[in-house]
């Protein structure tokens, strides 16, 4: 009978703590929807050496698929915006911008369009500064203001965030934009210079002559250059049966 009662005891305990780890795990979730303030969190804690977790910079997707994700910097003028979003919906393709949280401010149906089309948004911090030359209280400053701005115009801060004047996060940013609420850095493994504005051919020759399946192309949403290059981009990626998915297709777990 002891025996039976300490084994009762010793069950219980174990469902009462597994009870309150559960509840300790959804009150740290954060809400999309919850408002940010510039007060840095406590960072979320690094993976260990040996985990299975996916690192938090993504540069490319599977090789093994026949699928790439274009991705844009965004700000620039609404007709360039929408010139480029019909040029790629034309081809069936879904693309991934990083929105400027100034070009948002400036242009919020620009951001509703985005999404409208199929595609999605991500967040390129709020001024576009240079942002790894930042104290951390700034460089969260610049991503949670970014973030809480998508929220408020989307209902969601998107999934991805893209360091500003930067191909890479540094472990200082990676723990700011951890404590704004992403998961993951976007970053590219093609860079399609297209910022450098080399003219339409140049830029859709850089795109073809270096994607492969699971690439990841930075690009820019403002430079008329990088539409004129689109149709060539996209048809070239059609004869390679490669097709165009967004950042969240193509990194699926």
């Amino acid at each position: 009978m002891k025996r039976r009662a300490a084994l009762r005891a010793f069950a219980t305990a174990g469902l009462g703590a597994t009870l309150a780890a559960c509840r300790a795990q959804a009150s740290g979730e954060h809400s999309a929807a919850e408002p940010f303030s510039d007060a840095p969190r406590t960072p979320a804690s690094s993976p260990s050496a040996d985990s299975t977790a996916p690192a938090f910079q993504l540069d490319s997707g599977p090789s093994d698929l026949p699928q790439v994700a274009l991705t844009f910097h965004g700000q620039g003028s609404p007709a360039t915006a929408a010139d480029l979003l019909r040029a790629v919906e034309a081809a069936g393709a879904r693309i991934t911008v990083l929105a400027v949280g100034t070009w948002l401010d400036d242009q919020p149906a620009s951001a509703r369009r985005v999404l409208d089309g199929g595609h999605e948004l991500g967040n390129h911090t709020m001024n576009h500064g240079e942002i790894n030359a930042m104290d951390p209280a700034s460089a969260y400053a610049e991503i949670a203001r970014c973030a809480e701005l998508l929220t408020r115009l989307t209902g969601s801060r998107g999934r991805w965030f893209r360091p500003s004047q930067a191909k890479d996060c540094t472990p200082l940013v990676a723990e700011q934009a951890r404590r704004a609420g992403y998961d993951h850095c976007l970053g590219y493994d093609l860079d399609s210079l297209d910022h450098t504005d080399p003219g339409p051919k140049a830029v859709a020759r850089t795109v073809l002559d270096g994607v492969r399946p699971g690439s990841v192309v930075s690009l820019h949403l403002g430079h008329p250059g990088t539409v004129a290059a689109m149709p060539q981009i996209l048809d070239g990626l059609a004869a390679r049966a490669l097709r165009p998915v967004t950042a969240s297709e193509l990194l699926a777990p």
